[in-house]
């Protein structure tokens, strides 16, 4: 099920804040990342669950590496040295993206479900919720990386986190606008608490897979919980003393 839009009749702001994480995700991603080929730079800046745990830069070698489908040899580039703090890495890192497709996707949800969430919170809110959400999903994929076993070496980026945060602020607040989906190749349209409730119940079953063995995939689904749960929890008291009564309706 892919959302493609969604009711913004409640949405009576400019969603400022949205459209500039929007723009600095797509800009980080082309001039810093040069669009995925600037591997070095990616690999310097990405969050390292073994670094953030011992609090120490980590520096690896090159590696020659082969593809198993077609059995080409290429160059995989070790971790990077990282010109600051490790730790600013869990915020930075929800900055990049692996690939085109993968920011295309991180930024379709942000574009459908950010501004409702910016229009109910405010702009500064919204900004320090969203930042907060993928902080707490960056230390959510640490986590479960280290309790299951993980390899603490594979670097983590990427906005899903922060954005699943956006989800479950969505979720409690317009539980029942209407989304636009195409889901087995139709166009129609479900309550939000439906289209959700499907993305989350994904990533939790996504997320139990990995109890089958440390390697399972390479979707930070821990950080995908992680950052729904923070949402859930946290949007109520980013929307303290605002009035969003107007947005929970049935």
């Amino acid at each position: 099920m892919i959302p493609i839009g969604d009711e913004n009749t409640n949405v009576r702001i400019t969603p400022v804040v949205n459209y500039l994480l929007i723009a600095v995700n797509i800009l980080v991603f082309v001039l810093f990342q040069g669009l995925g080929a600037n591997e070095r730079f990616t690999y310097a800046w990405s969050t390292v669950p073994e670094e953030i745990v011992t609090g120490t830069d980590i520096v690896t070698q090159d590696q020659q590496v082969r593809d198993p489908s077609t059995g080409q040899v290429f160059i995989q580039p070790g971790l990077q040295p990282t010109p600051i703090s490790v730790y600013l890495t869990l915020l930075l890192s929800m900055f990049m993206h692996g690939s085109i497709a993968h920011i295309l996707g991180n930024m379709l949800f942000l574009w459908i479900f950010g501004d409702n969430v910016e229009s109910a919170l405010g702009h500064l809110r919204y900004l320090v919720f969203y930042l907060v959400c993928g902080l707490l999903a960056s230390l959510a994929h640490v986590f479960t990386t280290i309790a299951l076993g993980g390899n603490p070496l594979i670097p983590s980026l990427g906005a899903s986190g922060a954005i699943s945060g956006v989800l479950g602020g969505y979720l409690l607040l317009f539980p029942h606008n209407r989304v636009r989906v195409i889901m087995f190749r139709f166009l129609t349209e479900v309550p939000a608490i439906v289209a959700i409730g499907i993305w989350f119940l994904f990533q939790l079953i996504s997320g139990l897979a990995l109890f089958g063995g440390p390697d399972q995939g390479g979707v930070a689904y821990g950080a995908h919980i992680g950052g729904f749960i923070a949402g859930l929890v946290l949007v109520r008291i980013f929307a303290a003393g605002r009035d969003v009564s107007e947005y929970r309706r049935v």
